[in-house]
């Protein structure tokens, strides 16, 4: 499997290079928020507990979201592979991560981090607020605190995927296609021979 751990501040366009890298090499996306949400709606009973907590104004435990995410390792044994959208975000979190995949013969290919400046991350997110409607979109003081907290959570988890020589960063300001062809180049020499273009698959499908 061609695993993924795809980390941006807010800001960064981790959502659109996302979207491009699920198409391209037919992944299966992970977003633990999306997950949450989803549990919820079905009424599982890693939703129930999740919901409990959240209800209650606790954190939800990383037992529980990997919980969540082993659900959908189990159901999607035939897959290319996953990009994990913002987790893991605590060393713990990584450990667990790498535990959980293990027992499903498989694990993290790399970390990618897109890297830009805190000022273009400010510009672009008071320009998404004018449309998104997200009240943190519209202050620039809380969006500074939010990549604040995302450049301390992936610090740590960075220095623990560069322990195994899976981390790289790329510089995230420039024409989109630049900066997915500069992710390509790294992914491809991460994955594992067994894995095509999913392009190249659905292509061959058709066939």
């Amino acid at each position: 499997m061609l695993n993924i751990v795809l980390f941006g501040p807010p800001g960064a366009g981790k959502g659109t290079q996302s979207q491009k890298l699920i198409q391209r090499y037919g992944l299966v996306h992970l977003s633990t928020g999306d997950l949450l949400r989803s549990q919820i709606a079905q009424g599982t009973e890693l939703g129930l507990k999740a919901k409990k907590l959240m209800d209650a104004g606790e954190l939800v435990p990383d037992a529980v979201v990997i919980g969540m995410i082993e659900s959908q390792l189990a159901g999607n044994k035939q897959a290319a592979g996953f990009i994990f959208d913002g987790f893991p975000r605590t060393i713990p979190q990584a450990q667990a991560l790498d535990e959980l995949m293990q027992r499903y013969d498989t694990g993290i290919s790399c970390m990618i981090a897109l890297e830009v400046t805190e000022d273009e991350l400010v510009t672009r997110l008071l320009e998404r607020g004018k449309t998104s409607g997200r009240p943190d979109d519209q202050n620039e003081e809380k969006i500074r605190k939010r990549v604040t907290v995302y450049n301390t959570e992936t610090a740590q988890v960075a220095g623990y995927y560069a322990q195994q020589d899976k981390f790289h960063s790329i510089y995230g300001i420039g024409p989109i296609d630049d900066i997915f062809g500069q992710l390509c180049g790294i992914i491809d020499r991460h994955q594992p021979a067994t894995v095509i273009d999913g392009s190249k698959a659905a292509d061959e499908v058709k066939a």
